[in-house]
């Protein structure tokens, strides 16, 4: 089966997930601009994560020949998005930020920096 509609719609919701996530570290929090951009990068991320579970892992070992160690990191997403929302719905700051750096280091940076592995796309297109 050829997945490569798939692999660029992850590529058109992660990438913009990368910039908006960047800025979300950078800028002031709690304004509306970051309320508005914020909301926009958990959907996208739940949208690039869930895209990503119908993705079969194609280096190394797989569980139930489809699932491989990328996708705990669409686990990750599906996980700490709700519970960061709603930390911050009921005012927990210290958890929904705690939470959003975990999301974007873990499912940004290093799962990001895992698809220029040898064998991925990203690899072969860069390399």
């Amino acid at each position: 089966m050829d997945y490569t509609n798939l692999m660029y719609s992850h590529l058109a919701t992660v990438v913009p997930c990368f910039f908006i996530g960047t800025l979300l570290l950078i800028i002031k929090k709690g304004t509306k601009t970051h309320v508005v951009l914020g909301r926009i990068y958990m959907v996208l991320m739940i949208v690039t994560a869930t895209i990503t579970l119908f993705m079969p892992a194609h280096v190394g070992p797989t569980l139930l020949n489809h699932f491989g160690w990328i996708h705990s990191f669409s686990f990750l997403t599906l996980y700490t998005v709700p519970t960061a929302y709603w930390a911050i719905k009921r005012g927990d700051v210290k958890t929904h930020k705690i939470k959003m750096t975990i999301l974007y280091f873990g499912a940004i940076i290093i799962a990001g920096g895992f698809t220029f592995v040898p064998g991925r796309y990203l690899h072969s297109l860069f390399f």
